[in-house]
């Protein structure tokens, strides 16, 4: 699965405005209710801090991965937004977060999610990527590096 067939142009945010872990998952459901992704806004919002408090999903080398399963999605939808600074995401390595990936998915779909978030895993895995994303000015670039990189 190809994360460009998932994270659509208007998806990207950059910068988030948000400073910390909370409020930038809220700004990226946000985005997927603005763009018409979702049926509940609250139930998805619920859905991904809920499997937060769980355990954090910063995976380490910047990247944090908030991800939930809610009837209030419609479809898989992904939302990428690039910290302005540095945020503290409790991740597995203990450094700052800066790139953010929000996955939301139908309750009903763990295939599709499971491989999304496989596939976010795999393209953060790319120093070449990485350093892409570092350079990225504009949500354009950012898009342009998924769809450069991805395998």
């Amino acid at each position: 699965m190809k994360i460009s067939e998932i994270l659509q142009p208007g998806c990207v945010c950059l910068p988030l405005r948000s400073t910390e872990k909370a409020a930038a998952i809220t700004e990226l459901v946000d985005l997927l209710q603005d763009k018409g992704f979702l049926a509940d806004r609250d139930e998805v919002l619920r859905a991904v801090l809920d499997r937060e408090k769980t355990r954090s999903t910063g995976i380490g080398l910047g990247l944090a991965v908030p991800h939930g399963k809610s009837h209030g999605c419609k479809k898989l939808a992904m939302a990428v937004g690039k910290t302005a600074a540095p945020m503290s995401f409790d991740a597995v390595d203990g450094r700052p977060c800066n790139f953010i990936v929000l996955l939301a998915s139908p309750a009903d779909e763990t295939g599709p999610h499971i491989q999304a978030l496989a596939g976010v895993s795999r393209l953060w895995q790319n120093e070449d990527f990485r350093k892409s994303i570092a350079r990225a000015e504009t949500a354009e670039e950012i898009y342009e590096a998924v769809t450069r990189h991805e395998a």
